[in-house]
């Protein structure tokens, strides 16, 4: 039985999901750099970054690559600093949430040309407002990093990236989400739909309209259904 026969066979038994992350991880690995790939998954909050993300792990290690897996919550600023413009603060969400120059000196530009490949995969834990002292790692030069976040496409971040995702869905759809994911933490679900409504979808409408992220991306991805996402918009169609 030839290759191609064997990996039609064994497509007929992957669920679209899983397709559609295998398809994924060939565009990601059709990315040739001399240093380790840095792929940013970009969206709004509750979009599903941080599980594609995580199931972006085992078809990329499959076709022989190690993987970082980051997350940019790893990345933010100590609480008093992040709501000194105020809890609801729009603004203060965007700007002071995360520790981009840390970002980058610990991560990315390690990551990129002419760096050690000595990086460190998170420095803060904001549930407990603490910092995390772990000691840096050394990359492999074919490593992938793949990072989750909001705002990773902003100015400030986006030319240290090798391969650009960013996943949409509809405001509603996010809204949804959010109230079972994060209620919890938040305490209840009308704390969930006040903090969403005042920060934190005030916050990513302004950079969606001013920094444009979605023109910037290498993939757009309608989320809407995770079960069917389906690639929209790729600079390798």
């Amino acid at each position: 039985m030839t290759r191609d026969r064997v990996l039609s066979r064994r497509d007929r038994f992957m669920s679209r999901r899983d397709r559609f992350l295998a398809h994924l991880a060939d565009m990601i690995m059709g990315v040739d750099r001399p240093h380790p790939l840095r792929v940013a998954i970009d969206g709004i909050d509750a979009a599903g970054k941080t599980t594609l993300a995580d199931q972006l792990v085992a078809p990329i290690e499959s076709r022989r690559r190690p993987v970082l897996r980051a997350s940019l919550d790893g990345f933010h600023r100590p609480r008093a600093e992040r709501y000194h413009l105020g809890e609801n603060s729009p603004e203060g969400y965007y700007r002071d949430s995360f520790d981009v120059e840390v970002l980058l000196e610990n991560l990315l530009l390690p990551l990129g040309p002419g760096g050690d490949r000595h990086c460190r995969l998170r420095t803060f834990d904001f549930r407990s407002d603490t910092p995390v002292h772990e000691s840096p790692q050394n990359a492999a030069e074919d490593a992938v990093l793949v990072m989750d976040g909001v705002f990773l496409l902003r100015p400030e971040l986006n030319p240290t990236w090798d391969f650009r995702i960013f996943v949409q869905v509809d405001f509603d759809v996010a809204l949804q989400r959010a109230v079972t994911r994060d209620q919890q933490r938040l305490g209840s679900p009308e704390e969930v739909l006040a903090r969403y409504r005042r920060r934190y979808f005030p916050a990513q409408r302004m950079y969606l309209d001013t920094v444009q992220p979605r023109q910037r991306a290498d993939v757009i991805i309608d989320n809407n259904d995770p079960d069917n996402p389906e690639i929209i918009f790729s600079h390798n169609k």
